[in-house]
């Protein structure tokens, strides 16, 4: 089972910008999806961003669409973030979680099915004020 640890959260000024990390340990994230998600206070968890890591192929929530990028690294197992243009709204604890690819085959979905995520990391938290 693959391991997810979190970084690069941390209090930032409208306007800014911040790249957060998932870096997993344990497997390679080849057979998996990756979501990156966030959890407001008082509101419900929200997919905002996921990748197939071994195409690279990406669905990004409208909500933050132009302003969220996920990407991949396959050298360091690692997925990221980046966040520009960062809004108070944006306050929020961000997790990422894996999905096995061969579960989103299964049930014939794309990588934004949010509720099939099973793995999660701890979460780094992201504070837009000023």
């Amino acid at each position: 089972q693959v391991q997810l640890v979190e970084s690069g959260g941390g209090l930032v000024q409208p306007g800014g910008s911040l790249r957060l990390s998932c870096a997993a340990s344990g497997g390679t994230l080849d057979y998996y999806a990756i979501g990156w998600f966030r959890q407001a206070p008082g509101k419900e968890r929200e997919g905002v961003s996921c990748i197939t890591f071994s195409d690279g192929n990406t669905r990004t929530a409208d909500s933050v669409k132009g302003r969220f990028t996920i990407s991949r690294d396959n050298t360091k197992n690692t997925v990221y973030l980046q966040i520009n243009n960062l809004k108070s709204e944006d306050t929020a604890v961000y997790y990422c979680a894996t999905v096995p690819r061969r579960t989103l085959q299964a049930a014939s979905a794309t990588c934004d099915t949010y509720y099939l995520y099973l793995y999660w990391g701890q979460g780094t938290q992201v504070t837009v004020s000023s």
